[in-house]
C-alpha cells in the first residue's frame, strides 16, 4: 500500500513538473513573439488547427487531405519567412545568463551612456529604445533595419541634425542596433502632451505598451531622461544613467552576483524627478 501511494505521489509530482515546464516554455515563447510578425502566424495556425479539427469531426476528407499537405509546406514556409526571428531567438538563448555573463549588456550600456553624454553636450535630440523580454519587431519594421553593433560613434552619427534618420528612434536588440528612424507610439495623456516634446511622449508611450527602456536626450535643454514602465525619470547625468540602466539589465557590480532574467527588478533613482 505504501509503495502504491509513493508511486502515485511520484506520478503526480512528475505531472505537475511537466505542466510547469511546458507552461513556462509557452510563456517565454509568447513573450518572445509578442510584438513581432510571428503573432499573426500563430493566430493563423490556431485557426487552421481548429478548422482541421472540425473538418475531421464532420468527415470532410478532401479538406483534411489538403490541410495535411498544407501543414507540411507550412513548416518550410515558417523557416524561410521567419529566419531573422529564429536566428535572433537562438542568439538570445546563447546570451541567457545561464550560459554567459552580462558583460555584453554592460558594454552596450557604456556605449549608450557615452553617446547620451556627447549628444547632451551638443544639445542634439535622441531617442534610444532598448528591447527586453517583449519583442519590438513591429516598431523595427517602421524604420530602416541596420543590424549593426552598438557604438557611441554610430549612435552619434544617426542623431546628428540633417541626417536621414535623426528624427526617429533607434531600437537596440541585445547587443545590436536593429533599426533607426523608427516610429514609436505616443503617450496620450493630455497633461503630458502639454509639457513634453514628441521624443519624451514616444518614450512613455513605448514603455507603457512594452517592458522596453527608452533613453531620451532633449533637443532644447540637453537633459537626459529614461522611460520605463510608462514613467519618465528626468535630468540624469552620465553616471546616474549608467547605474539606472545597469539596475534594469544586470546586478550591481558591487554585489558580485548575477541577476537572471526572471529575477530582474527595476529600481528608480530616488533623488531624481519621476513623472
Amino acid at each position: 500500500m505504501l509503495e502504491f501511494l509513493a508511486s502515485r505521489w511520484q506520478d503526480i509530482l512528475r505531472f505537475i513538473a511537466e505542466i510547469y515546464i511546458i507552461s513556462f516554455c509557452f510563456y517565454r515563447l509568447w513573450l518572445f513573439i509578442r510584438g513581432t510578425r510571428a503573432v499573426h502566424l500563430v493566430k493563423g495556425l490556431v485557426f487552421l488547427i481548429v478548422f482541421a479539427f472540425l473538418a475531421k469531426i464532420l468527415g470532410l476528407n478532401t479538406i483534411n487531405l489538403i490541410l495535411r499537405y498544407l501543414g507540411a509546406v507550412a513548416v518550410i514556409a515558417f523557416v524561410v519567412l521567419f529566419q531573422p526571428e529564429l536566428r535572433r531567438g537562438l542568439a538570445r538563448l546563447g546570451e541567457n545568463p545561464l550560459f554567459s555573463s552580462s558583460w555584453k549588456e554592460e558594454e552596450v550600456i557604456v556605449e549608450i551612456v557615452k553617446s547620451a553624454n556627447f549628444l547632451s553636450r551638443k544639445k542634439v535630440g535622441a531617442l534610444i529604445a532598448l528591447e527586453r523580454d517583449i519583442g519590438l519587431r513591429n516598431y523595427v519594421e517602421t524604420g530602416v533595419e541596420m543590424d549593426s553593433r552598438v557604438s557611441s560613434e554610430i549612435l552619434n552619427s544617426i542623431f546628428m541634425p540633417n541626417t536621414p534618420l535623426h528624427d526617429g528612434a533607434v531600437i537596440i536588440q541585445g547587443e545590436r542596433i536593429a533599426a533607426a528612424g523608427c516610429l514609436l507610439p505616443l503617450a496620450e495623456s493630455p497633461d503630458m502632451i502639454r509639457v513634453m516634446g514628441t521624443r519624451h511622449l514616444a518614450a512613455i508611450g513605448l514603455t507603457e505598451e512594452t517592458d522596453a527602456a527608452a533613453v531620451v536626450v532633449s533637443e532644447e535643454t540637453g537633459a537626459i531622461s529614461v522611460g520605463i514602465g510608462g514613467k519618465l525619470t528626468r535630468d540624469l547625468d552620465g553616471a546616474t544613467l549608467q547605474k539606472f540602466l545597469l539596475n534594469i539589465y544586470s546586478s550591481s557590480p558591487r554585489k558580485g552576483k548575477k541577476t537572471y532574467f526572471w529575477q530582474r527588478k527595476i529600481k528608480v533613482a530616488d533623488e531624481k524627478t519621476t513623472i
